[in-house]
């Protein structure tokens, strides 16, 4: 450590090192300015690249471009409203619907006798617990999947190791108030059942539980709409372009297969009809609307923003003496325009208009329009003539947002997240960002453009800090030196003076 000297000759010599250092600064403080106007304008593409992750991946494709959003229809059912749920999807045809339900579908199920009402079993006690002393395993075949288990065994193992095993296709459980051992099919309908069976010798699994007390088979929903019957594997199915969900059957003929509109017995039908309800639809288109004319703002200022080249970061130094409101108003114009005129950026703004271009007379027709030149592509919605469009023809303006069935990408709203796909990508390349994340706190990946650029400033600086503190070290020495020869020089003209007196 070097010995630092000041005052004996009079010499300030902190002030003098502080002012030679202060020339040799100048080249680190430019590099330090550097670096952080690349750290401003990378956080200034992660807030651009959150808006289009949102708009991309939250509402392009999560919220506008689900069929929902775009359904011009509603189903309103009246009768026997408990027995089933109607819902109109956006290619529902409009036809009226009598629903008559004479059977729910099932799921094939096995169950053991159980080993008594109100038993003291839990999932916790073992196969010994329930009475298994045989010191060889105890074994169940469930649809070609043979299961082995130990007495000391857990019944909560035994389930767990029979669900796990997709194979299998069932699903176990035990009922602890009765004992018993339920296995059921994880399909619905006529062919849904649960194949059991043990080799001649084996310990029954089963028998453990009780033995087998029924093994159903699944059975097929039966339902009859305008006295047409229809059977089903499941409760839940689309019928012109009205999803059904079925709860509870209307007839009470103990003849499943009978249709109850010919036979004459009590039936309380469910009537459905479809009506035009256009709200959804004009509040998605409008939601999307705002959504894209918020981003292209968004944008078009960033590529637009004043730059201050005049004033650059400030370093420590210059903030030490500078008011707060100063220090905050100054950086405010060393921030601004680092996006200014960016190439991703305006692409970005290209793209999207294009898209809006490219369908503009359809959406015109619709009353989706643009603004004036100076508006740089802001959109603007006429609902009345929106909502006349949808009420006469809710197919076509679904189709031009969604996409048609046999195309699905060709709406706009796909096209667009394929545009901003690519301009994520982009970023993602220069700056590091995430595409799948809006989080504006999210760390950067260091493999970007930006990134290795930010750590060659830092090696930069590093270096040259060292070389700041080698040469701040020297300047000491030397004059650490000098006060050392001047203080004996002084010694010795004394020493003379003092001889001659």
């Amino acid at each position: 450590m070097v010995t630092r000297i000041n005052g004996f000759s009079g010499m300030d010599i902190d002030s003098m090192v502080k002012n030679l250092m202060a020339a040799k600064r100048i080249p680190m403080d430019k590099l330090t300015q550097q670096k952080q106007l690349v750290q401003w304008q990378r956080d200034s593409y992660r807030e651009v690249n959150s808006k289009l992750v949102d708009f991309q991946s939250n509402k392009l494709t999560r919220t506008y471009g689900i069929s929902s959003a775009m359904n011009a229809y509603k189903a309103v059912t009246t009768g026997n409203t408990e027995a089933l749920k109607a819902v109109a999807n956006a290619n529902a045809n409009g036809i009226d619907m009598k629903v008559s339900i004479t059977q729910l579908a099932s799921k094939g199920k096995m169950e053991t006798n159980g080993i008594g009402v109100g038993s003291k079993f839990t999932t916790s006690s073992t196969l010994a617990d329930l009475g298994a002393t045989s010191t060889d395993p105890y074994k169940l075949k469930v649809n070609d999947q043979t299961f082995s288990f130990s007495s000391d065994t857990e019944i909560s193992t035994i389930i767990s190791k029979i669900n796990a095993n997709t194979d299998a296709k069932v699903t176990a459980s035990f009922d602890e108030i009765k004992g018993k051992l339920i296995i059921t099919s994880n399909s619905m309908g006529s062919k849904s059942e649960v194949k059991l069976g043990t080799a001649a010798g084996d310990n029954t699994l089963l028998e453990v539980f009780g033995g087998m007390k029924q093994n159903d088979m699944g059975k097929d929903s039966v339902v009859y709409i305008n006295n047409t019957q229809l059977i089903k594997d499941t409760n839940s199915f689309t019928v012109n372009g009205v999803s059904l969900t079925l709860s509870a059957t209307t007839s009470t003929t103990s003849t499943p297969m009978k249709d109850p509109a010919i036979s004459g017995d009590k039936d309380d039908p469910v009537n459905i009809t479809i009506q035009s309800d256009p709200t959804k639809a004009i509040d998605t288109i409008k939601a999307f609307v705002e959504d894209y004319n918020s981003l292209v703002s968004l944008l078009n200022s960033k590529t637009a923003e004043a730059k201050y080249r005049d004033f650059a970061p400030l370093t420590d130094e210059q903030k030490a003496d500078m008011k707060e409101a100063d220090i905050t108003a100054w950086t405010e114009k060393a921030k601004s325009g680092l996006l200014k005129n960016d190439d991703i950026l305006k692409t970005t703004i290209s793209s999207l208009r294009a898209v809006i271009s490219e369908k503009l007379g359809s959406l015109s027709s619709i009353g989706i329009t643009t603004g004036q030149y100076f508006e740089n592509g802001k959109l603007y919605v006429d609902e009345e003539k929106l909502t006349k469009a949808l009420n006469n023809n809710p197919q076509a303006v679904t189709e031009l947002f969604q996409g048609t069935e046999s195309a699905p990408k060709s709406g706009i709203f796909s096209i667009m997240a394929t545009k901003v796909d690519k301009s994520l990508d982009s970023l993602v390349k220069r700056v590091g960002t995430n595409k799948f994340s809006a989080d504006i706190t999210s760390t950067f990946k260091e493999e970007s453009v930006m990134g290795k650029k930010l750590k060659e400033y830092t090696t930069r600086i590093s270096d040259m800090l060292t070389m700041l503190n080698n040469a701040e070290t020297r300047y000491y020495k030397q004059f650490s030196a000098m006060e050392t020869a001047m203080n004996k020089l002084q010694a010795q003209s004394n020493s003379l003076f003092s001889t001659s007196s």
